[in-house]
């Protein structure tokens, strides 16, 4: 079950980089992903929520900008691996499978990075404009990392 909350982390990152890190961040943050003692540890730090929330918020915005680069381009798709794999590692952690949730965050990332970018470009031909396709995925990643998080056996417990 945990690799594959890991592995879905992974898609969210490849929906929206930042995400995926701020929700994990915020899950170590208040109990629900136990991250003390680990190399992970900072993620549940209030900096740590803070500055990836900002950061979520912010691509979140820029992602509406015509200028803003491909999700595919080395830059942004590198950056959707690392994401996804830190979130992953995250979330296998507690488990002792971080590596495994590792692997499953940067399978994951390459999902949702070339899934995600196919379904927003049909959505946008479908409206005939891309801002709603984009306000879409935004909604999928923000749901979908919530739920993951939700979903955590820490989680029910808090």
């Amino acid at each position: 079950m945990t690799s594959i909350l890991a592995l879905f982390i992974g898609v969210v990152a490849g929906l929206r980089a930042m995400t995926a890190p701020a929700a994990v961040a915020w899950a170590a943050y208040l109990g629900w992903l136990n991250l003390s003692g680990s190399w992970l540890a900072f993620l549940g730090t209030i900096w740590a929520v803070l500055v990836l929330s900002l950061l979520a918020v912010v691509e979140l915005i820029t992602d509406q900008l015509p200028a803003t680069p491909s999700r595919k381009v080395p830059q942004q798709f590198g950056a959707r691996l690392i994401t996804g794999a830190l979130a992953g590692a995250a979330i296998g952690m507690p488990y002792g499978i971080w590596l495994a949730g590792l692997v499953s965050g940067v399978i994951g990332a390459v999902i949702g990075t070339y899934g995600g970018a196919a379904v927003r470009a049909k959505l946008a031909a479908h409206f005939g404009k891309d801002p709603p396709a984009a306000f879409i995925e935004d909604a999928v990643a923000i749901v979908g990392a919530f739920l993951i998080i939700a979903m955590l056996p820490g989680a029910a417990a808090a």
